[in-house]
């Protein structure tokens, strides 16, 4: 089955998917994105997922081009157009065509583009052995809880990443403290709480963090959301979370060793909640008539 896109009014073969070479999201980065979970049809967090494209158009005064309702519609199709059970819907809003100024015409259209790639999960040996991360000094811009398409220095983290054999890269502040990484936000378990960066201009409002700490919560594990630090003293875990990741242990960063060296009693169950969660979704989607 051929792959199928939406791009500014038509459904075309992926293949054939493109945008003019003039678009701002291609010369500017001046666009933003969301990537949406679909288990069997149930989509995890769409309102949610939706409401934040709707904050960061706001934020860098992008219009939606369709109003939003449509948009949910056509995700949907996508997701039926495509032959994938549990997919990543990417949808990506730009502020659209105009001669390469950096003050965007006037009158111009947004473009509009949303695809479906088969839902990556992890391998079993990386959940076993929980994953290895490094560090970097964040070179970002300053607005990251905006979900913008401008992804450079997440690319070269991640390439730093992975010329040291490192799953992911987590961005530090000027004071040490752990941010989030680059495609994943990070948590720890300090003296028994689970404890991660507080939301402002340096994080992005994760959904998979979101839902970590509503499950925290919900089996009786304290929070705090505060700056911290990995050389902290009862630090016994670490950890990350995304949509394609779920929940995942970090067992080493850099060349520091995480509590015992192995997956953490938090992260295991915090993974298996998460994931319970996740079939729970499966299960309700087939169901329906």
């Amino acid at each position: 089955m051929p792959l199928t896109a939406w791009v500014n009014g038509h459904f075309v073969p992926l293949e054939q998917a493109v945008v003019h070479i003039e678009d701002r999201g291609f010369q500017f980065a001046d666009g933003v994105y969301e990537v949406i979970a679909c288990f069997s049809g149930a989509f995890l967090d769409l309102d949610a997922h939706l409401s934040r494209l709707q904050r960061s158009c706001d934020a860098v005064a992008i219009r939606l081009p369709r109003p939003m309702g449509e948009i949910e519609q056509l995700i949907a199709e996508v997701y039926a157009r495509n032959p994938f059970p549990h997919a990543m819907i990417y949808i990506q809003i730009t502020r659209g065509i105009s001669p390469r100024n950096h003050h965007p015409a006037e009158s111009i259209e947004p473009t509009l583009v949303i695809t479906a790639r088969e839902l990556p999960e992890p391998g079993q040996e990386k959940i076993e052995k929980g994953a290895y991360a490094i560090t970097l000094r964040d070179m970002r811009w300053q607005r990251c809880d905006i979900k913008s398409i401008a992804l450079l220095a997440s690319v070269l983290g991640e390439l730093e990443a992975a010329r040291a054999g490192a799953d992911e890269c987590f961005w530090l502040d000027e004071h040490g403290h752990m941010l989030e990484g680059c495609a994943s936000n990070c948590l720890a378990v300090i003296d028994g709480v689970l404890v991660t960066h507080p939301l402002d201009h340096h994080i992005l409002d994760g959904m998979s963090r979101r839902m970590t700490l509503r499950l925290a919560v919900s089996h009786g594990i304290a929070i705090e959301q505060r700056p911290w630090q990995l050389n902290e003293p009862g630090l016994s875990e670490c950890m990350m979370c995304s949509t394609t990741d779920a929940i995942m242990p970090v067992c080493r960063v850099n060349e520091q060793v995480i509590g015992s060296g192995h997956p953490g009693p938090v992260a295991t169950s915090l993974r298996q909640w998460m994931l319970e969660e996740f079939e729970q979704l499966r299960t309700g989607a087939t169901q329906q008539p």
